[in-house]
């Protein structure tokens, strides 16, 4: 029987999920057995899916499940070295040139396990059968919102944290928009036709921000892209891979500019086709704001699991997407898991 087990998230700040109990029950209906860890962090209580009838596990008790069952899980595992064995389901951040993934690979090497990313889970056609976008962009354009008013205030942005809805988040960032005065910040969006820069784009909007919409036919030219200067606010929203051009080079610091705040929502410092070079490192939910110039400033926003935020909205959202491929883990050999087997074999070459 296939197994999938379900681990808790042992990444700091990380409430998300990628199976809700409805979705567990529908598992176990197909036949699949359903091991869920318990969790200290996890929006969604342990006891809907024990309802559900999955079977219940210690929290960050996976290393020493069946060799056969299928661990499940978002954000990466703990940097300890260990050999992995198993057979992953997660975002591994391993096959864009990230420099933190080789060790991640070795460790699957090492053990002999699998990675299924969920990145590269796509369809027929290549694209992805199941994505956080939306909400990754709605969350990183309030933080960046939220840096930009810091600036207005003459201050870098605070911590951020978890909200219990996106209508607690939303009168937030309203009020302390409106604390400044009537003025609003002048957003440019790349990226603004895909699920990320949907979710930037109406968040700028809900509060009351002018969006400039760009895709690909504004970006076809390769740059350079003066216009991004205009703005107070520019809002990366694109999937980064060869070819990918450059939107603010370093030198772009030390041009006459009106942006003073950048959200990278896509957020790949580390990778070689990072499209806005100016940093080097992702942002945190304690210092969501890294300041690279101070005359005139810029801070640059990329906090790398922004649905956390929101963590109910974006588990539901993101496990109704992911659901009809896990209905298909019987066959692991075809279909979306084939070809996430082959990208990773591709990888370990």
């Amino acid at each position: 029987m296939t197994h999938l087990w379900v681990r808790a998230e042992q990444r700091l700040n990380e409430d998300r999920v990628g199976l809700t109990p409805q979705g567990a029950a529908a598992l176990i209906k197909a036949g699949i057995r359903v091991t869920v860890e318990e969790s200290h962090a996890r929006a969604i209580p342990i006891g809907g899916y024990r309802d559900a009838g999955a079977e219940i596990a210690a929290e960050n008790s996976w290393p020493d499940a069946p060799r056969d069952a299928i661990i499940f899980g978002l954000k990466e595992l703990p940097e300890d070295g260990t050999q992995l064995p198993h057979r992953h389901i997660m975002f591994g951040h391993a096959f864009k040139g990230q420099h933190s993934g080789k060790a991640l690979l070795q460790r699957f090497k090492a053990g002999g396990g699998t990675l299924y990313d969920l990145e590269y889970l796509v369809d027929e056609e290549g694209r992805r059968v199941a994505a956080f976008g939306y909400w990754a962009g709605y969350a990183g354009a309030a933080v960046t919102l939220k840096t930009w008013a810091a600036q207005q205030r003459g201050e870098i942005c605070g911590p951020v944290g978890v909200y219990p809805s996106q209508d607690a988040l939303n009168t937030e960032l309203l009020a302390e928009l409106d604390a400044i005065g009537p003025n609003r910040p002048r957003a440019i969006v790349i990226g603004a036709l895909g699920r990320v820069g949907s979710g930037a784009s109406d968040l700028c909007e809900a509060m009351g921000a002018a969006v400039t919409k760009w895709d690909i036919a504004e970006t076809a030219n390769g740059g350079p892209f003066p216009q991004i200067l205009d703005h107070d606010i520019f809002l990366n929203c694109i999937f980064a891979r060869p070819g990918t051009p450059v939107f603010v080079p370093r030198d772009a610091l030390d041009q006459p500019r009106r942006l003073t705040a950048i959200g990278d929502v896509a957020c790949d410092p580390d990778s070689d086709y990072n499209p806005v070079p100016i940093y080097d490192r992702a942002t945190t939910w304690a210092e969501p704001a890294l300041r690279v110039a101070t005359d005139p400033v810029m801070d640059v926003m990329a906090i790398d699991n922004l649905p956390s935020m929101l963590p109910v909205e974006s588990s539901q959202d993101y496990a109704a997407q992911l659901l009809p491929s896990l209905l298909t883990l019987t066959d692991l050999d075809s279909g979306v898991w084939g070809r996430a087997k082959a990208t990773f074999d591709t990888h370990m070459d």
